[in-house]
């Protein structure tokens, strides 16, 4: 080996430590290999790239590459970012055809009202600023906590799903309760002296008695008629009374093919029926047997303990098959108009809300809050939330709620649209870290 003078080995030594020093400073300054030779995106979660196609071991979705018309904006990586937490948001159902090689993939697309969007998978215009979609394939807003989701045929007939449409009908009802034909011995003494206070009245006034006589005689009559009231009598039959020789004996024994029943009616019900309203008697011991009553007056009391109200019906039994002490089932006929109905089946009560699911079709099915109005037997009226024509689940929505509230605690996390397909549901699966890519599949 041939020495080399020691000036020689001073300027080998220097260039070599300039040159190691600028591979190191180029190497600082340049961003790590997956960002800056990234050739692949996830469209659900932009910050995730890959220089080798895949999957996105966040949510599963097939990688797209960023030379493709999917590659996505800023403003929409961002909109994906904040859409867990704004409230002020629309979806809209855009069938993606090319996640399946031409097969239709719904998806549901979060945007503001007035965004432009378009899809991040296939590049094909959604949504143009200051543009509101209209049609059916509008998505509501969703309930907080909840989220759309997609079922495939194979789970929606494992779990047993059926709809029914929304539709306009007229929603008559009935208000059901139990009585007794009416044996009222205290209500027929109280008449009695109610009368006699005023005949009393009437005499002592027609006499010109003495002023003393006269009021005393007035202060009597109106504490019986305040017990009257007390014991349910309205106004009305206060003052009919008034006009009675005697006190009605069909509180009694019945008579003239006429009872007095007492129907206890509760409290949320009481602002359907009123003074004048026929209803429907019978009695399981009289089986075939309907007899027709008119409401006659409504208890100014509510029972505490009950939560019900006494309503006096005047029923007509010509026969005599009616007596006193029978208990009877009532129906008072409510007219409620045309209303827009749903199947009861299809309510899902949170406890802090009333939630139905909506068919949107593509196996998409939609939650949507709901102000419910009255009742009428299995059907329900629907103040908002639907409109007539959509259809909501009417069973399995136990299953479809709790795969909506999963997915609504992780829509913040997911991205702003989810897509489906598949034959079958796909579990999570752990961040696989080896460079070899994965099978695409698809999270439901």
């Amino acid at each position: 080996m041939i020495p080399l003078k020691k000036p020689v080995v001073v300027v080998l030594v220097v260039l070599a430590a300039l040159l190691i020093g600028g591979v190191a400073l180029g190497r600082l300054g340049q961003r790590p290999p997956q960002s800056s030779e990234a050739a692949y995106y996830c469209p659900m979660h932009p910050t995730y790239t890959s220089d080798r196609p895949g999957d996105c071991p966040i949510c599963n979705m097939r990688l797209v590459k960023r030379d493709s018309a999917a590659a996505p904006s800023a403003d929409m990586a961002a909109h994906q970012h904040a859409q867990g937490t704004n409230a002020e948001t629309i979806c809209y159902l855009h069938n993606c055809a090319k996640m399946h090689d031409g097969k239709p993939c719904p998806m549901t697309v979060v945007a503001k009202p007035g965004e432009k969007v378009t899809c991040p998978v296939c590049g094909e215009h959604i949504l143009e600023a200051a543009e509101m979609p209209a049609g059916e394939s509008l998505i509501h807003e969703t309930p907080e906590g909840y989220a759309p989701v997609l079922v495939t045929p194979q789970q929606r007939q494992l779990i047993g799903v059926t709809t029914a449409p929304a539709k306009v009908q007229p929603l008559d009802r009935a208000v059901r309760a139990t009585g007794v034909i009416a044996h009222d011995p205290e209500l027929y003494q109280t008449q009695a002296e109610f009368i006699q206070a005023v005949q009393g009245l009437r005499r002592a006034e027609a006499s010109g008695a003495m002023p003393e006589i006269i009021d005393q005689a007035t202060r009597l009559v109106s504490a019986s008629r305040l017990r009257l009231r007390h014991l349910g009598l309205s106004e009305t039959m206060i003052d009919e009374v008034a006009g009675w020789t005697e006190p009605d004996n069909r509180l009694l024994l019945g008579g003239a093919g006429q009872y007095w029943v007492y129907a206890s009616i509760y409290e949320y019900e009481l602002p359907l029926v009123r003074q004048g309203q026929e209803a429907a008697v019978t009695s399981d011991s009289l089986p075939g047997r309907s007899f027709t009553g008119t409401v006659k007056a409504i208890d100014p009391m509510l029972n505490s303990e009950t939560r019900t109200t006494r309503v006096r019906l005047l029923v007509e039994d010509a026969s005599g098959e009616l007596k006193p002490g029978m208990y009877v089932n009532t129906a008072m006929a409510v007219g409620g108009g045309d209303a827009l109905i749903i199947p009861k089946s299809a309510v899902f009560s949170t406890g802090e809300r009333q939630l139905v699911f909506v068919d949107k079709g593509e196996g998409l099915f939609e939650p949507r809050q709901v102000t419910l109005g009255m009742t009428a037997g299995d059907q329900v009226e629907v103040l908002s939330g639907v409109v007539a024509g959509e259809p909501v689940v009417t069973s399995g929505n136990f299953l479809i709620d709790s795969e909506s509230r999963l997915r609504g605690s992780l829509q913040g996390a997911a991205g702003a649209h989810q897509h489906g397909g598949d034959p079958t549901p796909t579990q999570p699966k752990p961040v696989d870290e080896s460079p070899q890519p994965r099978s695409s599949q698809h999270v439901h």
